[in-house]
């Protein structure tokens, strides 16, 4: 039969400006294209040094980019985690121990179901660092044997880190996670600079701090996550207002691919090694910052909406957006501190 694809990579979001002009500041905006996708900073410059921070943030955003990238980016062949990936010496840097350590953390926490080192299911069904492959359930099966990220340990003495693999076929791939973390890196630079009101939007992933330009939170749109909705904001499900957190939406809606009339996801459960086939269209969430909201969004959309109740349910410090079930009947649960921050429904 005739084979179609569709893999989209398209923010979940929509950046609604504050009303009114900016107060003792300027606010200054910066777009632009990184990591695969689109990125969007908006942050206030004030006082005597603004023009000065100014020239500082538009020189650095692409060094941070670039940093990253060279840490992490399974798509850059020079990076630290292709070097890892291939069975080749890498010298370790602070990004990656940083994204490897809570990648391993959130691995233990989820039981296996957010698993860095799935990599190799994820090349295998189109969603990786290759081409899509030949699947068959002794392939997953065979392949199921070297993830997990018990395959990796860091070794180390005074001169550095290495990692070790317990299967030289072991791969990692932080895809999960890596753009959350990214904005909580650039708030870091940020907050250095002394840069108090800020919002950070990478490929979708939000960190946003302080006011907007309005003199109130940040206002951020969530789309509504039905097939056909390719344009961020043409069709709502919400609006929150937020400060001084992480916001990362996840969804099956928009990267997928269609293959002899049937629909892959791009989200891979590590326990099947398939696509995951339960009704949960979309996870929106909100955290302390973005690479928790990014894994816990990954994460709900694993194990599906009950799961995913319950673990909120139990998790004060969590705050989400559930939309369930099918184009025609869609339900939603959301958590009390997130209607809160909600303006429609």
């Amino acid at each position: 039969m005739k084979k179609a694809f569709i893999i989209l990579s398209i923010p979940l979001f929509f950046i609604l400006s504050g009303c009114g002009g900016s107060q003792n500041g300027e606010y200054v905006t910066l777009d632009g294209f990184a990591q695969g996708t689109t990125y969007h900073i908006v942050y206030k410059a004030a006082g005597d040094s603004a023009e000065i921070i100014k020239k500082e943030i538009e020189a650095g955003v692409p060094v941070w980019f670039e940093k990253i990238n060279k840490s992490v980016s399974g798509y850059d062949s020079c990076s630290i985690i292709s070097r890892i990936n291939r069975n080749e010496p890498a010298i370790l840097d602070s990004i990656f121990l940083d994204v490897f350590r809570f990648s391993k953390d959130f691995y233990r926490l989820s039981n296996g179901a957010m698993d860095a080192a799935s990599a190799p299911l994820f090349d295998i069904w189109g969603f990786g660092f290759t081409e899509k492959g030949s699947v068959t359930k002794e392939k997953i099966d065979s392949i199921r044997q070297f993830t997990g990220m018990d395959m990796f340990c860091l070794s180390g003495d005074s001169t550095g880190c290495r990692i070790v693999k317990k299967d030289k076929r072991a791969k990692l791939n932080f895809n999960a996670v890596a753009q959350g973390y990214s904005c909580d890196f650039f708030a870091k630079k940020f907050e250095q600079k002394g840069i108090a009101d800020y919002m950070i939007e990478i490929g979708g992933e939000i960190y946003c701090k302080g006011k907007n330009a309005g003199g109130g939170a940040w206002r951020v749109g969530i789309d509504k996550p039905v097939d056909g909705n390719f344009i961020s904001g043409n069709q709502l499900q919400t609006i929150l207002e937020v400060s001084g957190k992480g916001v990362v939406t996840s969804g099956n809606y928009r990267k997928f691919y269609i293959e002899n009339g049937k629909k892959y996801s791009h989200t891979i459960d590590p326990v099947t090694g398939a696509p995951v086939q339960h009704n949960l269209l979309s996870a929106t969430v909100i955290a302390e910052n973005a690479t928790i909201a990014d894994a816990y969004a990954t994460y709900f959309m694993v194990i599906g909406v009950e799961k995913s109740r319950k673990i909120l349910e139990s998790s004060p410090e969590l705050d989400a957006m559930l939309i369930y079930g099918d184009n025609e009947n869609m339900e939603v649960y959301m958590t009390e501190g997130f209607m809160q921050k909600t303006k429609i429904q």
